[in-house]
């Protein structure tokens, strides 16, 4: 067999793991056996580290692998990423699946998140169904555990039900074949076990002031519920809990927007949530931003752009472009467009990348970048859509202009409700770009359909306007079909009766 992947080895071999106190050092490697290992309340808190530690594998797919991360079905399958054709490199399939909607289920990007989102679950059920059997020194340390458990599985989920549907729904560890193979749930199904999931961690979790710097918070579990509220298109639960998270006192804007991806920034008073990485060769680095060069560039050109001595040539193939629709979507004077996006000419042709989240770094492909799932700033935008769906878009102009009076933007005043709407999900565009929240947005909202057969059309009338070569552009099969669920990986169908 090739791998049991989200149904056996990721549910049991791999959940017992040896971990430092601090889970920026988890080497998720060596396995210890349920019996000797879930016996204190030291033996939980290195297994919750563990828990976090796949969020790092889902977000990024190391440079030179033909898959994606996370950003691959998040930005690159909507308007606002695109990638940089390489005639001379052609172990890019993956990518380009995604990016033209031919995406078949042996996609490594798709089995990526997937099996990664499982992992992590596999984890939490354990902890989970285990944790109050043991006897804690720190009653508040076990409620803590617990709280960052069921935050993490419902943000698994979460991702899961959004990308795919129907899914397993896995809440107790898995100790066979028999019960590793479950048939799918609907979507109603995961979305309720989601909000009580978060629900409860909500209740268990510390305010973000008083949790260890990286970990789920009280913040984080509330704006995770907004999120799926928004998604349900529940207004008015939202709304109610948006509205605790911003008034709590522990989150605010920065002063300026490029300040927010600053290195010395990161978990900053404006951060909710964000996955931790640590720059060094202990394996935690990230290097997703390499990925989104725009390849071939010859190591000076590299090196221009990444500001690293002794940087190589990266000769394969560009992805997470900014679009020239993403381009035109800023107004003028709009700072978040210098900030987000530069651009490198190569060969006389100017191309765009993204820019915002490069941070200094001393050795090629090892950066300390942290990615953010969730900011300050969203929960003020989600605040103003749930105050604009439930008939009141004078109030949320308040919020919507928070966000633009950071980046010194004229306010928006006197918006009907569709209006209102309308310029919520163009600010969501600007404000959010490359945080993997374009494609998601498309979908709930029920516009995806009709703005990626546009931008399809347009790739396909204009392609060298999308850094095709002069006489080549997609295949004839892209965009011919605009699906907004992905297919559960083949590696898994194979393996369960019931998919």
């Amino acid at each position: 067999m090739k791998k049991i992947i989200g149904i056996i080895s990721i549910i049991t071999a791999g959940l017992f793991l040896s971990c430092s106190e601090d889970f920026l050092q988890i080497p998720p490697e060596d396995s210890l056996s349920q019996a000797i290992f879930f016996e204190t309340q030291s033996d939980f808190e290195q297994a919750i580290n563990a828990t976090y530690a796949p969020l790092r594998n889902l977000h990024q797919i190391p440079v030179g692998v033909n898959n994606q991360g996370a950003w691959g079905m998040g930005e690159l399958t909507s308007d606002n990423t695109y990638y940089k054709y390489n005639g001379n490199f052609r172990a890019v399939q993956n990518g380009e699946g995604l990016a033209d909607f031919y995406v078949n289920d042996g996609n490594g990007t798709v089995e990526n998140k997937y099996d990664n989102n499982y992992l992590i679950i596999a984890r939490a059920n354990q902890i989970l169904a285990l944790i109050d059997e043991i006897e804690f020194e720190d009653n508040a340390m076990k409620d803590n555990i617990k709280g960052q458990a069921y935050f993490l599985r419902a943000l698994c989920y979460f991702d899961l039900v959004q990308y795919f549907g129907s899914v397993p729904l896995h809440l107790v560890p898995v100790t066979g074949r028999d019960d590793a193979a479950l048939p799918l749930s609907t979507a109603d199904e995961i979305y309720t076990q989601i909000i009580a999931d978060v629900t409860e961690a909500i209740s268990l979790l510390p305010v973000k002031s008083a949790q260890e710097v990286g970990r789920a918070t009280r913040g984080s579990a509330q704006m995770l519920l907004g999120n799926v509220y928004i998604v349900q298109e529940n207004w008015s639960g939202a709304e109610s809990v948006l509205s605790t998270l911003i008034t709590s006192g522990e989150y605010d804007l920065l002063g300026d927007y490029a300040s927010v991806f600053d290195a010395g920034n990161e978990n900053s008073i404006e951060s909710i949530f964000e996955v931790q990485f640590l720059e060094g060769t202990q394996g935690f680095a990230s290097s997703f931003t390499y990925a989104w060069l725009p390849m071939p560039l010859t190591a000076e050109e590299v090196g221009s752009i990444t500001g690293v001595a002794g940087a190589q040539a990266a000769n394969t193939q560009g992805f997470n472009i900014p679009t020239p629709d993403l381009l035109s979507a800023y107004e003028d004077g709009d700072p978040r467009k210098e900030v987000s996006i530069d651009s490198i000419e190569v060969d006389g042709v100017y191309y765009p990348y993204i820019d915002k989240f490069w941070t200094p770094h001393s050795t090629p492909l090892i950066t300390g970048t942290n990615w953010p799932v969730y900011r300050f700033s969203e929960a003020l935008l989600f605040y103003a859509e749930a105050l604009n769906e439930g008939g009141d878009p004078g109030e949320a102009e308040t919020y919507l202009n928070l966000v633009r009076d950071r980046v010194g933007l004229t306010p928006i005043t006197g918006l009907d409700q569709a209006a209102m709407r309308q310029a919520i999900m163009d600010e969501r565009r600007v404000e959010l770009a490359f945080e993997n929240k374009r494609w998601l947005d498309l979908v709930r909202t029920g516009t995806a359909q009709e703005v990626m057969s546009a931008f399809g059309a347009r790739v396909k009338a204009n392609p060298q306007d999308y850094y095709f070569p002069a006489g080549f552009g997609p295949p004839a099969a892209a965009f011919a079909t605009i699906y907004t669920l992905f297919p559960l990986p083949a590696s898994e169908a194979i393996l369960n009766p019931n998919f």
